[in-house]
């Protein structure tokens, strides 16, 4: 983000103001229902406010985020800047909008509500990143106090309600295709404080519209004009962009309603004057990111949870539906998926596509670009009867004679403990090589085996995991302490990668 100036309707320094203290902090009050003397004169908190008669800067701090920062309900709020992001071709970048309330201007509980209109990206030279699908808006929705889900909210507007003395955060991503033209996209977000009842939402809408088709306008009047002296070629791309431009203008609810009464009104000098414009500037680089990410990343999803919470029977068609979403949706993020079903102690099945590899579904699964890497299942694993090794063995002499058996790879145990856990780990790797003796194994562990003749806990207890393995596992993941979800994956370079 740029430290440029406040772009119109922003927050200035002077009215920059810190949270009010929160309950048992500081000797503070509830966190609740305060109210910042913002406004001149402290009779106005003692009546209703009616949102469409100040402006929005009055009663709301908005301010611009990382998408790697974790906005609590206390986070204080900055000074709003424009907004720059930095993003190559065929990459998704995010950025988050935090919201504060100063002032409550609706009952029920809410602070207040929000109208939030977001603009296409657009280029000098008429190009567009599109709101919907390239632009996207999520509002961030706390799990067990932490701010974790993030929610779609419609496009190109939407309603938002927010609690008093809380921030919220609203996730904006872009995503910009492969094939977009390089340069400068500039847009802008629009937020503005509404009434409570739904007869304001029209109103609310239509003078931000008024805004839209004036800034398309603009943006055709300005393609027209750089058009003089071009060649013919950048004369005809620009011709078609102005004539796409033009088709979206039409299709406008703003232009349906006026052609209906016959008139509008293009004066929303009192609508932008009330709203916070957010500057939100994309700097697409004239360079591709490849289809396939040349650092895997994993994430296991149990099958059995998806069993409980969708309440499907292991095997139906809805089961593998509701798997091949799943998979499906994370491969969108760059993200290549397992599922996994434990077994005794920390024994896990491990498996990235739910059918076998004699299955059409599994080429396509296994062939996909957007796949990194993927887990073959060890059958074994929950049976270790003769038939699960025949299943184990048909497995691997399909998939090791195909293109992408390269991305393959076994997750077997999940954390061992001690020698006699790592002695399984050894034969079940035995095992799978030598069917297939390029087979890849990935093991994950915190520390060293606990009955080893190393001092258990030490650092050397854990820099030796890798001796106690060897050459019966490939890849090795640690974890950097703490939780048991938070894994770093840490890929020794001496014994290979994923990659």
């Amino acid at each position: 983000m740029e430290n440029n100036a406040y772009p119109s309707g922003a927050q200035s320094n002077a009215e920059y103001l810190a949270p009010p203290p929160v309950e048992g902090v500081a000797g503070g009050g509830t966190g609740y229902g305060w109210n910042d003397v913002t406004l001149k004169g402290r009779d106005s908190f003692l009546k209703a406010i009616d949102p469409t008669r100040l402006p929005t800067t009055d009663l709301l701090h908005v301010w611009g985020m990382p998408s790697t920062a974790t906005i609590g309900h206390q986070e204080p709020p900055r000074p709003l800047e424009p907004i720059s992001m930095l993003v190559a071709r065929n990459e998704r970048e995010s950025v988050q909008i935090a919201l504060r309330p100063k002032v409550s201007w609706t009952g029920n509980g809410n602070a207040g509500n929000l109208q939030v209109h977001c603009s296409d990206l657009c280029s000098s030279s008429g190009q567009r990143l599109e709101v919907g699908r390239s632009l996207t808006l999520r509002r961030v929705v706390p799990i067990l106090g932490v701010p974790d889900a993030l929610v779609p909210v419609s496009l190109p507007s939407a309603r938002i309600s927010l609690l008093p003395g809380e921030t919220s955060a609203l996730w904006v991503s872009v995503d910009v295709p492969s094939a977009q033209q390089p340069g400068v996209y500039e847009g802008e977000i629009f937020i503005t404080a509404v009434k409570a009842d739904a007869d304001s939402t029209v109103e609310e809408v239509s003078d931000i519209d008024k805004h839209e088709v004036r800034r398309g306008l603009e943006e055709s009047l300005y393609v027209a004009e750089s058009l003089h002296e071009k060649p013919q070629e950048e004369m005809l791309e620009g011709l078609r962009a102005i004539t796409t431009g033009l088709r979206r203008l039409l299709q406008a609810p703003l232009l349906s309603a006026s052609s209906e009464n016959g008139s509008m009104d293009m004066d929303g000098d009192g609508q932008e004057a009330s709203t916070i414009r957010v500057k939100l500037s994309v700097t697409v680089w004239d360079f591709v990111l490849p289809v396939t990410p040349s650092l895997p990343a994993v994430f296991g999803i149990s099958e059995t949870v998806i069993e409980d919470r969708f309440g499907l029977e292991h095997g139906s068609e809805d089961w593998y539906g509701s798997l091949d979403m799943h998979y499906q949706w994370l491969l969108q993020y760059r993200i290549s998926p397992y599922f996994c079903r434990w077994g005794d102690n920390m024994r896990v099945l491990t498996y990235t596509c739910p059918w076998p590899a004699d299955h059409p579904k599994s080429e396509e699964y296994y062939s996909d670009p957007r796949l990194a890497v993927y887990a073959i299942p060890y059958a074994p694993v929950l049976s270790s009867t003769d038939a699960a090794k025949d299943v184990l063995r048909k497995e691997l002499e399909i998939l090791k004679r195909k293109p992408h058996w390269k991305k393959s790879y076994f997750y077997l145990w999940d954390e061992p403990l001690n020698l006699e856990q790592y002695d399984i780990i050894r034969r079940m790797s035995g095992e799978i090589r030598a069917i297939a003796p390029d087979a890849r194994v990935l093991t994950t562990y915190y520390c060293g085996p606990s009955d080893a003749p190393i001092a258990p806990g030490t650092f050397e207890a854990f820099v030796k995991v890798p001796s106690f393995l060897r050459p019966h596992t490939q890849i090795y993941c640690t974890r950097n302490g703490g939780h048991m979800y938070a894994w770093d994956l840490q890929i020794l370079s001496q014994t290979g990668t994923l990659g």
